[in-house]
């Protein structure tokens, strides 16, 4: 699985209007609907009101390669510039070595 957290950054609450916008459009639900597509969900950080986080998660590169290729990518590519955003983007790999066992003991259910 490969995870990619996505800030977008703008002013006067630009980049939350962004965020809904894509909720309210239906464009987050096409892309949670497109194959290989595990995850894609905004969050607004406490800290920080002129930024959203967009935790956007794939099962292969090969998936987000088709993702990118489509015709979605124009839309959000539109609604980014309609709403001056820029981003930051961190990525990370699943650790196939990883034993969730270990951490249990620290996780509250």
């Amino acid at each position: 699985m490969i995870i990619v957290n996505l800030y977008y950054t703008g002013t006067n609450g630009n980049a939350r209007k962004f965020a809904e916008e894509m909720e309210s459009s239906g464009t987050a639900d096409k892309i949670r609907s497109e194959a290989g597509n595990i995850r894609y969900e905004y969050f607004f950080p406490v800290k920080d009101p002129e930024t959203v986080l967009l935790i956007d998660a794939w099962e292969s590169q090969e998936a987000i390669d088709i993702h990118h290729s489509s015709p979605m990518m124009q839309t959000i590519a539109a609604l980014r510039e309609k709403y001056d955003l820029h981003m930051r983007v961190e990525r990370y790999v699943s650790d196939s070595d990883y034993e969730a066992e270990k951490d249990s003991k620290f996780i509250r259910q």
